[in-house]
């Protein structure tokens, strides 16, 4: 009787062991994953603290997750306490977790927003990241919107040390100019930078010193120059909003219309030269044509002379030839 309750209890207890075994197994692996977890927990412990302190809203599991994603938590929750101390709410963690996933410098794009922010100026973090993430140096654009930057022109990489026009009176003038520029933030993704406001206004001085009747016009007024190219809008489809077009320096350079003159009078010349030797060597040609034509008549001449003998001793023979009749 003892056999058959042994062999009956023997699947029961074969069972319990089994769900005993499974659940210290389960547990082992809990207590060594509550382990890990802890072991991390323990190097953000400080971190979060500091976070709950700001008020930043990030949990530790959160922290812990940045770490397994190879996100830099302290970078993340140094720009969280930054935005949330600024205002700007409506930018998540998740949002700067994938900006710094993508490469992109959280927390330049982060100054930014807040120097935009405090300048009243409208720049979301949208606009601000894929800026960032085209190489651009978002904050410094948002700096150049708040506080002017001059640019000068030319800027010296060209070579050219002024920018040289001519006047409608012939005079050559050399202008110097500073343009004062801030940064068009709608326009910085595929617009055009620094070196392209150099070339046009460059270009639109050097064609409003050609409008000028006389070079006397431009240095009495030089204004008249930067009026002309500032109401062109040169700052058309680039990065740049010109404020202002200052002329710094404006000088006299040659007489580039008497130089012209000169060597048009010389080119005149040279052609008169090239004209009249062409008239000298045809009177030659021609007087060598006549001076031939005289010695064939000459020749001619002596042939019909030399007939007058045969003429003469003919007549004789034929009693034609009389003697003159005396007077």
């Amino acid at each position: 009787m003892l056999e058959l309750h042994s062999a009956m209890l023997a699947p029961v207890l074969g069972a319990l062991n089994f769900t005993e075994l499974l659940l210290a197994g389960v547990a082992v692996i809990f207590g060594i994953v509550l382990l890990v977890f802890l072991g991390v927990f323990a190097s953000v412990a400080s971190l979060w603290f500091r976070a709950f302190m700001s008020g930043a809203g990030i949990g530790p599991l959160q922290m812990v997750v940045m770490k397994l994603k190879k996100v830099n938590p302290q970078l993340i929750v140094d720009t969280r306490i930054m935005v949330v101390q600024a205002g700007l709410d409506d930018i998540t963690t998740n949002a700067m977790e994938s900006h710094y996933l993508a490469g992109g410098n959280v927390p330049l794009v982060i100054r930014a927003l807040i120097a935009a922010h405090r300048a009243q100026i409208p720049l979301d973090w949208k606009t601000a990241s894929a800026i960032d993430l085209a190489g651009r140096n978002v904050l410094e654009a948002v700096q150049t919107s708040v506080k002017t930057k001059v640019i000068d022109c030319p800027d010296g990489r060209t070579g050219r040390p002024t920018l040289d026009g001519v006047a409608r009176d012939g005079i050559q003038l050399r202008a110097k100019a500073r343009v004062t520029v801030r940064t068009n933030i709608q326009q910085l993704i595929g617009g055009a930078t620094e070196e392209t406001i150099i070339a046009r206004v460059g270009e639109g001085i050097v064609s409003a010193i050609g409008s000028c009747a006389s070079h006397r016009e431009v240095l009495a007024n030089p204004m008249l120059i930067a009026r002309a190219v500032l109401a062109k809008g040169l700052d058309s489809q680039t990065a740049y909003e010109i404020v202002s077009i200052d002329i710094a320096d404006i000088d006299i350079g040659d007489n580039v219309g008497a130089r012209l003159q000169a060597d048009q009078a010389e080119a005149d010349m040279r052609i008169a030269r090239a004209h009249a030797e062409e008239r000298r060597a045809a009177a030659v040609a021609l007087e060598q044509e006549m001076r031939a034509l005289t010695q064939e008549n000459q020749a001619e001449v002596v042939l019909s002379e030399s007939e007058i003998p045969k003429a003469m001793a003919d007549a004789y023979r034929r009693g034609a030839l009389r003697a003159a009749p005396k007077t």
